[in-house]
């Protein structure tokens, strides 16, 4: 069942996130974290009681724990997306790398291994509202000003326009997360240029948050297999071992 002050009046301006999971001091824990930071939130213990209040009242972002009763994190992403765009964020079991391939394969924006710190999971939440530019996100109080969107981007046969979050391969539609987008836009905007799985997580996280080697290499694989949806044949994406990864302007 749901807390019983689980829809709280939002005033204007005001950025709500939903919170899902079976775990009662993780919802009292991080609920409590963001109200301090000037979010509204809206807690569910389970997914089948979230769906429709994320379907008919969404939030600006939501956090789903996987491993849930009734519906998991999957499925309740699976129907979510059936109906809107929704930033998610998945917490997984740690270590566990079928998690986070599915999670990512689903449209998961972000994840993270439980046990998770709040800073953590704090910085990921701005990172990904101010990508989204949430209205209720303040951006002063994280640290930058908000810029202008970023012109389109043609390499090859490659788009990529940051302000409608549209990316092509040859005239077709390619859908990424916002974390992916990111990092081919960083390997676009310089053709045949090294980049170093740090330097691609900092264009992805400016929040100065660690994430490890594993993360930057899912993540590619990931947009690999999308562009090979579309083309079997796309190779744009080059690995220098030891090095990092590189956009080839083929």
């Amino acid at each position: 069942m749901s807390e019983p002050a689980n829809e709280p009046t939002v005033k204007h301006g005001e950025t709500v996130i939903a919170l899902v999971d079976d775990d009662r001091n993780i919802l009292t824990t991080v609920s409590i974290a963001l109200q301090a930071e000037g979010f509204v939130t809206r807690v569910y213990s389970d997914g089948e009681t979230a769906l429709k209040a994320l379907i008919e009242n969404p939030p600006d972002l939501a956090v789903f724990d996987i491993k849930m009763p009734r519906m998991d994190g999957f499925e309740l992403l699976r129907r979510v997306r059936a109906h809107s765009a929704l930033p998610v964020i998945f917490l997984t079991s740690k270590d566990d790398e079928t998690d986070e391939e599915v999670g990512l394969e689903l449209g998961a924006d972000d994840y993270i291994a439980k046990p998770f710190s709040l800073r953590l999971l704090m910085a990921r939440i701005r990172a990904i509202l101010r990508r989204f530019d949430t209205p209720g996100t303040n951006t002063a109080e994280l640290g930058e000003a908000r810029e202008p969107a970023s012109h389109s981007v043609t390499r090859g046969r490659l788009f990529m326009d940051p302000a409608r979050h549209q990316v092509t391969w040859g005239g077709e539609p390619v859908s990424l997360t916002v974390t992916e987008f990111l990092i081919l836009e960083a390997l676009a905007l310089r053709p045949g240029v090294i980049k170093s799985r740090n330097q691609l997580m900092d264009a992805a996280y400016p929040d100065d948050v660690f994430v490890d080697d594993r993360t930057v290499d899912s993540h590619i694989k990931r947009m690999r297999r999308k562009f090979r949806q579309v083309d079997p044949e796309f190779g744009a994406i080059d690995t220098l071992y030891g090095a990092g990864y590189c956009f080839t302007d083929d």
